[in-house]
């Protein structure tokens, strides 16, 4: 699919060849203007030949309306369907990116080229090819007809739309300079933007929102320079080719007196040659323009091939045959990108069907560890292992078909309560949703909503309460009803009422006898975990339930004492 994934189609071809038409048809008119003007200056003027004229004039037009109208749809059409496919095939792959990329690169990277450049690359087929073509067309027709009626007028008015050839070619040059750097400083903004609007609330409440915020202040500065510094490149060479072409006017003026005078030029003829600049100086301006504002699809173009060639997910995407649903960690080594290894020789097993709890002071490597789990990232060295088969074989799509997940940073759409924990399993009956929803201690305030379970709960779930977020979070595990549940830190910063309420509903989902890895800091909550394993510096020290670990007197029964000051 990747293959041709810049590929034109028929509708695109259809429409240049109508650019090409309309082109002929637009030079057309000058020649019947010079009939017209002819008949004017002759001794004799034919009315008939005027009408029939007239009449041709007419045709000439209904005709370039009809080709143009043909022409504008089947082109829109064309690269809507460039587009379509574009993103299409971004979307297939984007999905088979490696979950650690998406901490490498900024946001603001897949999101321009998903919208701004595909939409570029749209608008590029869409409307600057087919003006590029209908001006060289008509550029080409004028040349022409003016080298048949006065060859040294052909030629400079010739020379004038071969001036855009150094200029394009210079502009190119500056585009390829600072093209990139504009289009990488836009990709940082939007990622700056998305990041202030985000965290508006702890921004306002530390007054550094808006103008206060150095940082996105700073963001749009450097873009607005970068904007400036882009267009100053571009300008002068434009106006440069506009006084150089301009310059023509004058030259053909005189050029064409000077063979009038003498009797070697008619005077339609010098009269129409003489008005062509008006027409052949807004056509230099537009191939310029167009073909400058082309040179841009190579960065579009370019950004969207970055994405396409990102690396891809390998593996099996059929399910994967676990004999159960334990979990093995066996001689893992991993890092994060070029950084310092985090875990080394790193050993865990999770029994199956039980709770398993991580535990460990903050950066000893617990999420890590969670995170190898749920596939954002694959270890460098060594195997992650379920229900006894090392899945370094299968793509995490088809490995978390087995597992789901509640995060203390719980997403949420912008869609109602039902559409949001029917994600978890979309097959799902409403009846199946309220009752995950039950379980999970959520069904009292979701029907307390304006309209229920049809309640749009805003973006990311901010017309809900950070509890009421994460309590649908767990019915979303309850109803996706997976074999492996991964709990991260479910009830950090909630207050009384709310950890209460995400407490029982986890007792719910571990009631379902499903294997259940927890990160927790509360060490209250693991307890009664069938196992607790201690991790520091990035490996298990200790491993047992929770009065095995008390007897030993080491790092869990220090951390438990401390827990209870």
């Amino acid at each position: 699919m990747k293959s041709a994934p810049f590929a034109k189609n028929r509708d695109f071809r259809i429409s240049c060849a109508c650019t090409v038409v309309e082109g002929v048809l637009s030079g057309s008119n000058v020649m019947l203007i010079w009939l017209v003007m002819r008949q004017v200056f002759s001794d004799s003027v034919d009315p008939g030949i005027l009408l029939r004229i007239t009449a041709t004039l007419v045709v000439v037009f209904a005709a370039r309306l009809a080709v143009y109208r043909f022409g504008y749809v089947r082109g829109q059409v064309g690269g809507a369907r460039v587009s379509r496919n574009l993103r299409i095939i971004m979307g297939e792959s984007i999905k088979r990116i490696p979950l650690s990329r998406f901490t490498e690169r900024t946001s603001g990277e897949y999101l321009q080229a998903l919208t701004t450049n595909v939409n570029d690359y749209e608008q590029i087929l869409t409307h600057r090819t087919g003006e590029i073509i209908k001006s060289a067309v008509l550029a080409a027709v004028l040349s022409a007809f003016t080298i048949r009626l006065y060859a040294p007028a052909g030629v400079v008015t010739l020379g004038s739309f071969l001036l855009l050839v150094p200029a394009v070619a210079l502009a190119w040059r500056q585009v390829g300079i600072y093209g990139p750097r504009k289009d990488e400083v836009r990709a940082n903004n939007s990622s700056a933007v998305m990041e202030h609007v985000d965290g508006m609330q702890t921004l306002r409440a530390y007054a550094v929102a808006g103008v206060h915020n150095e940082a996105i202040v700073e963001s749009m500065r450097e873009f607005s320079h970068v904007s400036y510094v882009y267009e100053r490149a571009i300008i002068p060479i434009g106006a440069g080719l506009s006084l150089l072409a301009g310059l023509c006017h004058p030259l053909l003026i005189w050029i064409c007196y000077s063979a009038w005078s003498t009797g070697s030029l008619p005077a339609e003829s010098f009269l129409l040659i003489s008005m062509l600049p008006l027409l052949t100086l807004k056509l230099v301006g537009a191939l310029f323009i167009h073909s400058t504002a082309y040179r841009n699809l190579e960065i579009a173009k370019r950004n969207i091939a970055g994405v396409l060639e990102e690396p891809q997910e390998r593996g099996r995407f059929d399910d994967v045959p676990m004999r159960g649903a334990g979990i093995e960690l066996s001689h893992v080594e991993f890092a994060y990108g070029d950084g310092p290894t985090v875990l080394r020789d790193f050993d865990l097993s999770i029994p199956d069907r039980g709770l398993t709890a991580l535990v460990g002071d903050s950066g000893c490597g617990k999420s890590t560890v969670l995170g190898l789990i749920a596939q954002l990232y694959r270890p460098r060295e060594g195997t992650v292992s379920f229900g006894g088969v090392n899945v370094a074989d299968y793509a995490p799509e088809s490995v978390l078909r087995n597992v789901a997940l509640v995060d203390q940073d719980v997403f949420l759409f912008d869609d109602s309560v039902t559409d949001n924990v029917r994600y978890a399993r979309p097959g799902a009956s409403d009846e199946e949703v309220h009752e995950a929803c039950r379980l999970a201690n959520a069904d009292e305030f979701v029907r307390a909503l304006p309209q229920g379970y049809g309640t749009r709960i805003g973006e990311r779930g901010g017309r809900l309460s950070g509890g009421e977020r994460q309590r649908l979070s767990i019915a979303r595990a309850i109803l996706r009803d997976a074999p492996i549940v991964l709990l991260d830190e479910a009830t950090s910063n909630l207050d009384i009422d709310n950890e209460l309420a995400v407490r029982e509903a986890v007792v719910n989902l571990l009631s379902r006898r499903k294997t259940v890895v927890m990160v927790a800091h509360t060490l209250p909550i693991i307890r009664r975990a069938d196992v607790i394993a201690v991790i520091d510096d990035g490996a298990v020290v200790e491993r047992g339930a929770h009065e095995e670990l008390l007897a030993l007197g080491g790092t869990y029964a220090r951390m438990w004492n401390a827990s209870r000051l």
